[in-house]
């Protein structure tokens, strides 16, 4: 296979690093390399995670075969570079859907095992390898290996959410969830600060299957945290209008397209508190439940297209941390009380509750409640500020979200992930040359000596 080389970068556009580019055509030719290699499915991973600085990037889109479907029990196995659109677009019509699913469908069956993704249902149904029946794993050594919950556990728990470090991953079979149709009911609840908005996320009588806020980060003072819960649950039959047809048929939402890198000076302080004043009025008076399609309620930015572009030329980071349950508004109070006096704007600021913590030894998610802000590259004071959220994540007993990291510390992880030691006894069992071994790897000294 023919490679190249070429600079390469994550979601967020930050960093660009020169790679070796290797696309494999089918899953046959799917191979560890003779040095450093981590594999790339579509480059969603917002920061390092998928690049390899000098080595080589393995891109898994090309491996995208549904081999198995059983739509009487809702077992699907495909190849790990097949996305979320192209399963949903097979699934949906006939009664099944994702058991979680991130914000986003352009995203590999791959990476969601490497990042262990969550979603809007994390507090009900867990993470995404909490519905993983089995992988096949390519190891350093070129061998194919099955692992699961019941089968090589402790290598399988190594691989969800562990990054792509322990292996390449060849095959994934899931478990789906039944829905009886394509519509999501949805109402929004409107908190005017940060206690209000917790104990909506809280009250069982306002949360749902899937819930998410949205909050206004520059808000200040009384304000502080104010935010509109967006709860919601796939639509039964009967709550379907009368004569609506086929209960699976969903519209496709109308495509938009970034066609230019935003000016620097456009997403600024001022641009977005005006931004977010028109959302909190507009999607807080939605207080009567309503009906929309599952792609503008899992997926509103997926309409689009290279929305990243609209942070600029030097790209943005997404600052993704949880904290646990015990300490969570404190914790999240501190968070946002340093941003909004840093006056840096976060275009988008959610927080969602996350559920018991699954067996991934690097998952993300822990009970509590996980904030997650993008903030645009402007100068490197942002670093100073990132640290200083770090310092408050560390000090409440959270972590922050490898898939989303860009610029976390060698010290700040391994206070962040306790089972960072267990991790390394099973990858240096399988990958003991540590030829799977990306930018973050190195940079948070997994495996090897931090940059």
């Amino acid at each position: 296979m023919a490679t190249l080389i070429t600079p390469l970068s994550g979601w967020g556009r930050y960093p660009v690093q020169t790679c070796e580019l290797e696309r494999p055509e089918r899953y046959a030719d799917l191979r560890p390399a003779a040095a450093s290699m981590i594999a790339r499915g579509q480059g969603r991973s917002y920061g390092d995670a998928a690049l390899n600085e000098g080595g080589r990037v393995l891109l898994t889109e090309r491996v995208n075969r549904m081999l198995d479907f059983d739509a009487e029990r809702g077992i699907l196995r495909a190849e790990a570079g097949t996305t979320l659109a192209e399963i949903l677009a097979v699934i949906v019509p006939r009664g099944w859907f994702l058991p979680v699913t991130p914000g986003t469908k352009f995203v590999s069956l791959g990476g969601c095992v490497a990042a262990d993704v969550h979603g809007k249902n994390h507090h009900h149904d867990g993470s995404f390898g909490d519905h993983v029946v089995a992988l096949e794993l390519i190891l350093a050594d070129g061998s194919r290996v099955t692992c699961s919950p019941s089968e090589r556990p402790e290598l399988f728990r190594a691989t969800v959410g562990g990054m792509g470090l322990t292996g390449i991953i060849g095959e994934v079979t899931l478990k789906l969830a039944p829905v009886q149709s394509a519509q999501m009911m949805v109402r929004h609840h409107a908190a005017g600060n940060l206690e209000q908005l917790f104990n909506l996320l809280e009250d069982p009588d306002s949360d749902d299957r899937y819930t998410v806020a949205w909050i206004d980060c520059l808000a200040r003072g009384q304000q502080l945290g104010r935010g509109v819960a967006m709860c919601g649950h796939h639509a039964a039959l009967e709550e379907l209008p009368a004569g609506s047809g086929n209960a699976f048929s969903a519209r496709p939402g109308r495509s938009r397209n970034v066609p230019f890198d935003f000016p620097a000076w456009v997403l600024n302080p001022l641009s977005i508190a005006a931004f977010n004043a028109f959302y909190f009025r507009h999607e807080g008076k939605k207080r009567q439940p309503f009906l929309t399609g599952y792609d503008a309620y899992f997926y509103p930015l997926d309409s689009i297209a290279q929305w990243n572009r609209m942070y600029g030329k030097r790209g943005f980071v997404q600052y993704q941390c949880v904290v646990p349950d015990a300490m969570a508004f404190e914790g999240i109070r501190a968070l946002l009380m340093e941003l909004s006096g840093s006056r840096r704007a976060s275009f988008l600021a959610v927080l969602k509750r996350l559920g018991a913590q699954g067996g991934g030894m690097l998952s993300f998610p822990m009970a509590g409640y996980t904030l997650a802000l993008d903030i645009p590259v402007r100068d490197n004071s942002l670093f100073a500020l990132l640290n200083r959220l770090d310092e408050i994540v560390i000090r409440y007993g959270g972590r922050v979200y490898l898939a989303k990291d860009a610029r976390l510390s060698a010290d700040a992880f391994r206070a962040m992930y306790p089972r960072y030691g267990e991790f390394m006894e099973i990858k240096k069992s399988v990958d003991p040359q540590n030829r799977f071994s990306s930018s973050l790897s190195r940079r948070l000294g997994i495996g090897g000596n931090a940059r």
